[in-house]
């Protein structure tokens, strides 16, 4: 009887399992885009709240210096950006959607600063992955640009991506660990032209 009971719970289990398996959000069909906006943890906070991501994480994107860390980066001599990949459903949010939200949540305007922040690891960027994402970001430029919503030209850096190292775990998901931790992005109520 005991023998039974034990397969049968065992069989559940797999079942389960199987019904379940770990990171059952994600889909093939989900897709990914690597931004950087200054500090990583406001845009993270922000962006892990838009309907359609699935799931972020913060790191270094767009440097010279293989397994990137924060020492390094911080001195601001590695060529890396603080930034965030997400992935995210396109049946819920599209790339271009994704981006317009990018430009209300950080000042595209203002070249290697956010805030108090200061250096290139703070920079406006996109790190497209296909010329798809090339294209889109070009346009969305173009149209945030058109609209005026900024008072001043996007200077966002549209380049090739290379690699991302993650953050040390102490970052990811910063300000959901320390709700009172400093952030500088906050969503701005703008027409962009979308």
């Amino acid at each position: 009887m005991r023998s039974t009971a034990i397969r049968l719970l065992t069989s559940l289990l797999l079942l389960l399992i199987c019904a379940h398996p770990k990171g059952a959000n994600m889909t093939n069909t989900n897709q990914t885009a690597y931004l950087a906006g200054g500090c990583f943890w406001g845009m993270e906070e922000l962006v892990r709240q838009i309907p359609g991501v699935v799931e972020t994480e913060v790191g270094y994107t767009g440097g010279n210096t293989a397994n990137a860390s924060y020492e390094i980066v911080k001195t601001g001599s590695s060529g890396h950006a603080e930034s965030l990949k997400i992935v995210f459903d396109p049946k819920r949010l599209s790339y271009r959607h994704l981006l317009f939200e990018f430009f209300r949540m950080h000042n595209p305007t203002t070249r290697n600063q956010q805030g108090n922040d200061v250096g290139a690891q703070y920079r406006s960027a996109i790190f497209y992955l296909n010329e798809e994402q090339k294209r889109t970001a070009e346009e969305v430029i173009r149209t945030v640009d058109a609209s005026r919503g900024w008072k001043a030209k996007v200077v966002t850096e549209v380049v090739s991506f290379k690699d991302f190292w993650r953050a040390e775990e102490y970052h990811q998901k910063y300000l959901i660990k320390h709700p009172h931790g400093y952030t500088c992005h906050y969503v701005r109520q703008m027409e962009l032209g979308e």
